[in-house]
């Protein structure tokens, strides 16, 4: 049987060499790659700044850090992520607010986190949006609330590199170019747009937020002569403040600088797979919902809902076409549940985890593999009645 998976890493020969290569100098670490993709990544968001750590989580943490998170302390986020969104507040020890989303876009609803607001915006510092399935959340309308409340926002956009929006005048952004947003994460997991085997990206125009980010990544410690209280000599180091080892390796900065080559090329071929599914399932009447084809959709997923999900879920498994399920809410995870989050908290979110399925996506998908997954989507749902 032919497995096509959710999504799927494309190494080339290109990729082979550029590691190969970092593996045969002098750095396999901390080297010269590592600018080089900050860089170059940094330019293809349109940043000014670019920190590459260890994976997605850690460059959450290292912005819930930079932002100064404390005990005590609230911060709103979106239900439907993965749980490194709110876990990062939680690792600050501060306590995470969950809005419920837009009940057709289904990235953090606006109006939910303004009435959260306007019914005790005591304690709450900050919000962070996450750009779900690469659909960009709606920062302009974010970022007009946080302003008017003294918040900052910390975009998630590790489904979206290379995604865009407008704001109410037209204006277009870009996913992670720091102007809507203090500090902007991404993650180079095998299935995201750019793979690292791990790795993750902090983008921001702070240079203040960009140093403390620095900092905190290499377990708070510099070595620049001119932030250090004493210089003992060329090998001499100061640990200014607790931070972790977060950081990312030369030869997997050498293979990002290698897929990022192919960024664009592979963006547009995501955008024309979902421009496809959007065509073939436009008239089935038991699919309620359906990613669709969204101007400035970074598409890292393409999710339908359907009401027999599960039936749907292990039809296509037969078949050998494995989807899968983005996210379970995370205020329903036992964790969360702990503080008081529940079933009917957050009635959109929830609905939407109950129908949705995430097909087959990733650049390589050839023609005949989405038309197979097509015909058996549809196959599937006219079976169950």
């Amino acid at each position: 049987m032919h497995i096509i998976p959710h999504g799927k890493h494309h190494i080339t020969e290109a990729d082979k060499q550029a590691v190969i290569e970092a593996l045969e100098s002098d750095f396999i670490t901390q080297g010269p790659r590592i600018a080089e993709f900050e860089n170059a990544f940094a330019e293809y968001v349109g940043a000014k700044y670019a920190i590459a750590v260890a994976n997605g989580t850690a460059a959450l943490h290292l912005c819930a850090m930079a932002l100064d998170v404390k005990p005590g302390q609230k911060v709103i986020t979106s239900p439907l992520t993965f749980v490194a969104s709110a876990n990062c507040v939680r690792y600050c020890g501060g306590e995470v607010i969950f809005a419920d989303v837009d009940p057709e876009k289904y990235t953090i609803d606006p109006m939910k986190v303004r009435e959260i607001l306007e019914a005790d915006a005591e304690n709450i510092v900050g919000i962070i949006p996450v750009d779900l399935t690469g659909r960009p959340a709606d920062l302009p309308a974010l970022r007009e609330i946080a302003d008017e409340y003294g918040l900052w926002i910390i975009e998630d956009a590790c489904h979206a590199p290379g995604g865009f929006f407008h704001d109410t005048e037209g204006k277009q952004y870009q996913c992670g170019d720091g102007n809507l947003a203090e500090m902007a994460i991404f993650s180079f997991h095998p299935v995201k747009h750019i793979a690292c085997g791990e790795g993750g990206m902090i983008t921001t125009n702070d240079p203040e937020l960009a140093r403390k980010a620095r900092l905190y990544r290499t377990h708070g410690i510099t070595k620049d002569p001119a932030e250090m209280s004493q210089n003992d000599g060329g090998w001499y180091y100061e640990m200014q403040e607790l931070g972790y080892n977060y950081r990312f390796t030369d030869f997997q900065a050498a293979l990002g600088n290698s897929q990022l080559q192919r960024a664009v090329p592979n963006l547009q071929k995501r955008r024309e797979i979902a421009a496809k599914y959007a065509a073939a399932f436009a008239d089935v009447k038991e699919i309620i919902h359906q990613s669709g084809n969204v101007e400035g959709h970074a598409y890292h997923l393409y999710v339908i809902q359907v009401e027999k999900r599960k039936e749907l879920y292990d039809f296509l498994r037969s078949h050998g076409i494995l989807t899968q399920i983005h996210y379970i809410p995370v205020h329903l995870q036992p964790y969360y549940q702990q503080f008081g989050w529940k079933l009917g908290d957050l009635p959109h979110a929830e609905s939407y985890y109950s129908k949705c399925i995430s097909l087959p996506m990733f650049p390589t998908l050839t023609d005949a593999e989405q038309d197979f997954v097509i015909e058996k989507v549809i196959e599937g749902l006219k079976s169950f009645g």
